[in-house]
């Protein structure tokens, strides 16, 4: 594509243009799913209390930066947002807010369930003033349940959804290496406030969106829980093996190692050829799939022969052995991971500012051919668009705005 086209696409608005979203949330299971909402065009209010803000604010990495020390944990989920302050507890402040939701399309909230109700801002509340309202609330247990008000961390959604025991080294449940229950729910808040969207365009009603981070987490867990309902067995952590699937995992390397998926027969036939050990595919033990599925077989003759194949290769040796022939990837830390040829060829890494401050940080995943995500922005100081929101936008006078600073509500 020329780049006069990538240039005319940049350019046109994206495809949430018009939506406006009110961002109520914290931490990252919130703040991620408003950030995609904000890439793809949504106009993204962050509402953080004057006196107590997103403490993320606080969280390293650091830059120092013309107006301070800034975050580049804050900078990489508040990209593209508007920042205002309001606290929420204050009955002026309620009004204000009841203002900006008559004329939103989305309010997105993480806090424990019960909490928007008493402040006065609950849904019920909410769809009165403005019926068209999607309400997305992210919570760890969800909106209904004997859980629902209890508190809730990723950790807790990993523990409670059945990953942590599944996932690290046999005998040993380990908690998966990222906060995937607080990603897991920002990305599921976006599939469900999108289809709120469409409903709404369709019968002018809105509703709540209601995710759980343990109901996420729960649904990444794969064959675990139809293992359980069939044949009632209980799966442990299996470090880097598949259940059953061989060869299918990590496998040692002259400088680390890599993930080698050469299990299927046309896949075991390419890695054979290619590594130089054709008679192995005349192996009367090793002719079909099923057959090298078993683990005795795999130990006695599979295991050995692959790692016999990587044991005096680097990373990029067998990646290029490998190329488009069967599926090997080496196992790249972060630094090589964001260096990527094929992750910067792909528009993956972008910049963010914050305060003065620069930051590379991760783009988007979701690649459209006419509308593209716009990755590249800043994120709000804190109450950096304050005035121009509730003036602009809102229609509050200064003199209104002066009275609700001296209140202390901005």
């Amino acid at each position: 594509m020329h780049d006069s086209q990538n240039t005319s696409q940049a350019q046109r608005p994206g495809p949430l243009s018009g939506i406006v979203v009110l961002d109520v949330t914290r931490v990252v299971a919130g703040p991620y799913c408003t950030m995609m909402l904000a890439d793809l065009g949504a106009r993204v209010i962050k509402i953080e209390n004057p006196s107590d803000p997103d403490y993320v604010r606080d969280f390293p990495p650091f830059v120092d930066a013309a107006q301070g020390r800034q975050s580049g944990f804050f900078a990489q989920y508040n990209r593209h947002k508007e920042g205002v302050t309001l606290d929420l507890k204050q009955p002026a402040a309620r009004e204000v807010f009841l203002q900006m939701v008559r004329k939103a399309d989305v309010v997105v909230e993480n806090f424990r369930p019960g909490v928007m109700a008493r402040l006065g801002l609950g849904y019920d509340v909410l769809r009165e003033v403005n019926p068209r309202l999607i309400y997305t609330g992210i919570s760890g247990f969800g909106q209904v349940g004997p859980n629902s008000s209890l508190p809730a961390y990723d950790n807790s959604a990993q523990a409670a959804g059945g990953l942590w025991s599944i996932n690290g080294p046999v005998g040993e449940p380990t908690r998966v290496g990222t906060i995937i229950g607080d990603l897991a729910a920002s990305l599921y808040a976006v599939i469900g406030t999108l289809a709120a969207l469409r409903e709404v365009e369709r019968t002018g009603e809105g509703q709540m969106v209601d995710v759980s981070q343990q109901d996420a987490v729960m649904s990444l867990t794969e064959n675990a829980v139809v293992n359980y309902t069939c044949k009632g067995d209980i799966p442990g952590p299996l470090g880097n093996d598949h259940p059953f699937v061989r060869p299918y995992g990590r496998f040692p390397c002259q400088d680390g190692h890599v993930f080698f998926g050469g299990y299927t027969d046309k896949f075991w036939r390419e890695a054979c050829l290619a590594f130089g050990e054709p008679e192995l595919l005349d192996h009367p033990d090793l002719k079909t799939m099923e057959q090298r599925f078993d683990a005795d077989t795999y130990e006695a003759h599979v295991r050995p022969a692959v790692e016999r194949w990587f044991a005096t290769r680097t990373k990029a040796e067998l990646e290029v052995i490998a190329g488009d022939r069967f599926p090997l990837s080496p196992i790249k830390n972060i630094a090589e991971v964001v260096t990527d040829p094929h992750i910067l060829a792909r528009g993956m890494m972008t910049q963010a500012l914050l305060g003065g401050a620069q930051f590379e940080v991760f783009g988007s995943p979701i690649k459209l051919s006419a509308t593209p995500a716009q990755v590249a922005g800043a994120a709000p100081t804190l109450g950096q668009h304050t005035d121009a929101v509730l003036r602009d936008w809102l229609g509050l006078s200064d003199e209104a705005l002066d009275g609700l600073r001296q209140e202390g509500v901005i």
